[in-house]
């Protein structure tokens, strides 16, 4: 029975009070627990949105400082210091790329200029191929039509005028961030075993002998999908070249660093855009040179998958082509361009941990496991 000085407390708060007079103690700690890590997971995700640019950018010089390491401990284990190997291989590097932009610049020039050239011609021949089928194709229609397009066209070029100094920005934003990649990969690399002196000073012996052997396996798979890709696209570069050269298309060169280059570096995909841009310029010279060059893109493809890859990559990265493409895709979904070009010894890494730590074991003899129909056994009559 209450007294007359308790004061009257609401019907909820008593039963709060009588259910967290049986509650276990830990109960409360767990909610708090529970709050705390909701409360920090939505911190860690607005973090993580407001730095994934940098995240993107940290994770390119990773990998290109997982591929460029092989090349520079070549150099330093030869008596090279490793700031001074990791310079030489940047510059290497840098003179390669400056190269391919030198020759493709001419090449995209002319090809343009000549295709406005040519451009009359084409819609010549257009109208007399029309006319056969019944339609009206005039010159004067298409004059008419090149002339509203080209008000359109000054419309939009005012526009795009306005708009400079976003383009521009737009481009200084694309040189800093090369910049940057360029910056955290030479420190990746020319500082890589300090750092990896720094990480595994924080963990005991036995975890140091693990997490140094999968840093070793990324390493030797990274950079022999570099590698030896490297090495494909040298082959296809000097093939193609002459192949151009005897059929007399246009700047062999730079369509032959084009079609090696981005055969063996863009995957699933690379082949056809090296081959189209090749076709494409074959074509405005005529079509023999075009259909020749698609010849010479499907024979060399064939060569190159049965007789020269297995050869080159089989001691540093083995995929089944559906990995590789689902890989690839995967990679482009997560992170676009760059996760495409590393998805492939990414998955490689995967797979080779995989197979380190997988015990693998003898499998029994099955007609779900063999590579053909078991064979009938003696004694038994097949039934109809």
């Amino acid at each position: 029975m209450s007294t007359i000085d308790e004061p009257r407390q609401p019907g909820v708060y008593r039963g709060f009070l009588a259910a967290r007079a049986g509650m276990p103690q830990w109960i409360p700690h767990l909610l708090v627990m529970v709050a705390g890590m909701v409360v920090g997971l939505f911190a860690g995700l607005a973090v993580f949105r407001s730095l994934r640019g940098l995240i993107v950018l940290l994770l390119i010089s990773a990998f290109l400082a997982t591929a460029l390491e092989p090349a520079v401990n070549f150099l330093a284990n030869r008596g090279w210091r490793r700031g001074v190997a990791t310079g030489a291989i940047f510059l290497l590097a840098f003179l390669a790329g400056s190269a391919l932009i030198g020759l493709m610049v001419p090449l995209i020039i002319d090809q343009t200029l000549l295709l406005i050239d040519r451009i009359p011609g084409y819609i010549d021949d257009l109208a007399v191929q029309a006319e056969r089928f019944g339609i009206e194709f005039s010159s004067d229609k298409i004059a008419a039509g090149l002339t509203d397009f080209d008000d359109t066209l000054q419309s939009y070029a005012t526009d795009l005028a306005g708009s400079a100094f976003g383009i521009g920005s737009q481009l200084i934003s694309t040189v800093f961030q090369g910049l940057t990649i360029a910056l955290f990969t030479f420190y990746l690399v020319a500082d890589a075993p300090r750092f990896r002196r720094l990480l595994m000073s924080t963990l005991p012996a036995d975890r140091q002998r693990e997490v140094l052997r999968v840093w070793e396996i990324a390493i030797e798979k990274t950079g022999g999908y570099f590698y030896s890709r490297a090495l494909l696209a040298a082959i296809a570069t000097v093939t193609a070249w002459v192949v151009f050269r005897i059929l007399g298309v246009p700047f062999a060169l730079a369509l032959a660093l084009w079609l090696g280059v981005l055969s063996q570096f863009v995957p699933v995909f690379g082949t056809y855009l090296g081959g189209a841009v090749p076709a494409l310029i074959a074509l405005l010279e005529s079509p023999a040179e075009a259909v020749g060059v698609l010849v010479f893109v499907v024979v060399y493809q064939q060569i190159e998958n049965y007789l020269l890859s297995p050869r080159i990559t089989a001691r540093t990265m083995s995929l089944h082509p559906a990995l590789a493409f689902g890989s690839a895709i995967a990679g482009g979904t997560l992170m676009g361009v760059p996760g495409t070009l590393m998805a492939l010894p990414v998955a490689a890494t995967v797979q080779a941990f995989i197979s380190t730590y997988v015990n693998r074991h003898d499998v029994i003899d099955s007609a779900l496991t063999g590579s053909g129909a078991r064979p009938a056994k003696p004694g038994r009559n097949s039934r109809a």
